[in-house]
């Protein structure tokens, strides 16, 4: 089980989370951009860089992505994908995605995404707050317990 981030537009404080509970848990996390990213050292945190355009970071992790994984990303369509392949998404705001509520959510993103086209300004998200964090902190402790659970005790 492994967790995938689509980190070009993955908040920083987010990454540091992802950071702190991968050496924790030694969890293998995965930082997949277009652009240079620094992730400190560590056996457990990787980086892999993709070319520029559209969505190749998005194909480069629905490709990688397994069941049971966790992918982190604000992309509804990605999380769409993933889910499709078995994975669980999670956004930055702590909302996971699920094969329950993903349609919905496309079907909202569709509907503002019409809405944007025809004019309207929809002024985008609020900042990320401390509430979001801690939700984010939540969901991805739930994850991880189950994780430990399904690969047993640890040996070390």
């Amino acid at each position: 089980m492994n967790i995938w981030v689509d980190a070009d537009a993955c908040p920083v404080v987010i990454k540091e989370i992802l950071f702190r509970a991968a050496t924790r848990t030694q969890t293998a996390v995965t930082l997949v951009a277009n652009q240079p990213l620094r992730v400190p050292p560590s056996p457990h945190i990787r980086f892999l860089q993709v070319s520029s355009g559209f969505d190749v970071a998005d194909d480069e992790i629905v490709q990688r992505v397994q069941k049971d994984d966790l992918v982190i990303t604000a992309d509804i369509p990605l999380a769409a994908e993933c889910i499709e392949k078995g994975a669980l998404a999670l956004n930055p705001r702590g909302e996971l995605y699920t094969s329950n509520n993903i349609k919905a959510r496309l079907n909202m993103r569709d509907f503002m995404d019409t809405m944007r086209s025809s004019g309207l300004e929809s002024g985008g998200p609020p900042a990320l707050n401390q509430s979001d964090r801690q939700a984010f902190a939540n969901q991805l402790d739930k994850w991880l317990a189950r994780k430990a659970r399904k690969s047993g005790p640890s040996k070390g």
